[in-house]
């Protein structure tokens, strides 16, 4: 097994990932590691997805220009067989990477709630969409529902549109009172009025319906049509593909394999964006979901804690104060309403990977014994679906995190379990 060491490794490479390495690499080594072919993350994914969003342009000009070692197409799956070292699976086989200091900056996902038909062929997450159509999905005529809640999603329905989809209706669950809070606030940040504006004109003539949300969605092969509830009653909508997914959920799942303090699902770090582990950092939406703004802040801060650099740290403070508000507003602005507890019925699919429905779960009391008894949680996604829908709908939190933390090929299991051995 290869090993490589490194003064500063960062793990993942979205814009706080991105901004923490060219922070670091001032004066220490570093070693950016992603699961992706090129870096970007979701939000700018590669060089070409970043002119034009929140300075992505001027970002991978610097991660160009700075001398480190980048590990792409590589995923952390566990911990080395010494301290301060992380098991990495990449292409050619399995590696150990050793760092003196770990900047984590392993993002978010999509959050999904179960309800009625969500297990159709078609649908999918608003990202998730994306990402297809990028990689070279046709969407060209297609029907399209985008559902759910947070300002992704206009503008994921402003880059179907762009791709020739037919977006029949944006659906926010958030009341049109608290989006209009929310608009308010927006004047003590004018960068974030023109950006909503713009997106707004691409997205003319679609309508947008607040205070209303999936209850079900139905078709034979695949979705063919969903139904819409909101306190005026119920509507249905033909559609070819429904992208819904209520907000993100941060990625903690490697920041507890090392035994980082989790709160409220989200990474505790203190003013240095030191997790309370030594040597360990954590930056962007693990810390919070704040958007691009806030990671690329936090991201400096933690690069610039590593190298020394407590003039930068300082001096960002005040930004990273200003956009944590931003962030607090967006929660507040899209809080989930309570009727999304109630969409999943008895025999609604809860853990898609082990169809375990949500009345076999209620016959348990904890995430451990529900787990035990049912295999929640144990399918190829490893409870990265399921383990937030069971924390919504129950209040339960997975208790424990085991390596590997992705599911890995046989032959990288075959040198995970020599490793273990050893």
């Amino acid at each position: 097994m290869n090993h490589v060491s490194s003064d500063v490794v960062v793990v993942g490479a979205g814009p706080a990932g991105i901004a923490a390495a060219c922070t670091a690499a001032r004066t220490r080594q570093v070693t950016i590691i992603d699961d992706n072919p090129a870096p970007g993350g979701q939000i700018w994914r590669g060089y070409g997805q970043a002119s034009g969003a929140s300075g992505g342009g001027d970002w991978f000009s610097r991660l160009r220009g700075i001398a480190a070692q980048r590990l792409y197409s590589s995923r952390v799956v566990g911990l080395g067989d010494s301290p301060r070292t992380l098991l990495v699976e990449r292409p050619d086989g399995m590696m150990q990477v050793c760092y003196r200091d770990l900047i984590l900056a392993t993002g978010a996902r999509e959050l999904f709630l179960p309800f009625a038909g969500w297990t159709l062929p078609n649908v999918m997450g608003p990202g998730g969409l994306q990402a297809l159509v990028k990689c070279g999905l046709r969407v060209e005529a297609k029907r399209i529902v985008v559902a759910g809640s947070g300002p992704l999603l206009l503008a994921v329905a402003a880059y179907l549109r762009k791709h020739g989809a037919s977006i029949v209706c944006v659906v926010e669950q958030a009341p049109f009172s608290a989006l209009s809070r929310f608009g308010k606030r927006l004047v003590q940040y004018p960068g974030k009025i023109v950006e909503a504006a713009r997106l707004q004109s691409k997205v003319l003539g679609v309508r947008y319906l607040t205070g209303t949300w999936v209850e079900a969605a139905s078709g034979g092969g695949r979705v063919e049509s969903v139904t819409l509830v909101s306190h005026q009653g119920r509507r249905r909508e033909d559609c070819d593909y429904l992208a819904i997914a209520y907000g993100l959920t941060p990625n903690v799942e490697l920041p507890s394999l090392l035994g980082c303090e989790i709160h409220g699902g989200k990474v505790s770090v203190n003013d240095r964006q030191q997790t309370s582990q030594p040597h360990i950092y954590c930056a962007g939406e693990p810390t919070g979901v704040g958007g691009v703004d806030l990671a690329l802040v936090e991201g400096q801060i933690a690069g610039a804690a590593v190298a020394g650099d407590r003039r930068t740290v300082e001096s960002l403070s005040p930004q990273r104060e200003r956009w944590q508000r931003f962030a607090a507003f967006l929660d507040e602005g899209f809080a989930l309403r309570a009727e999304l507890r109630a969409l999943a019925k008895p025999d609604t699919i809860v853990c898609r990977c082990e169809d375990v429905s949500l009345e076999r779960l209620q016959r348990f009391d904890s995430w451990r014994a529900a787990k035990l008894h049912t295999r929640c949680g144990m399918g190829p996604c490893q409870g990265r679906v399921c383990g937030a829908a069971v924390h919504h709908l129950l209040g339960w939190d997975p208790e424990s995190v085991r390596p590997p933390i992705f599911p890995i090929t046989v032959a990288a299991l075959a040198a995970f379990g020599n490793h273990s051995s050893d």
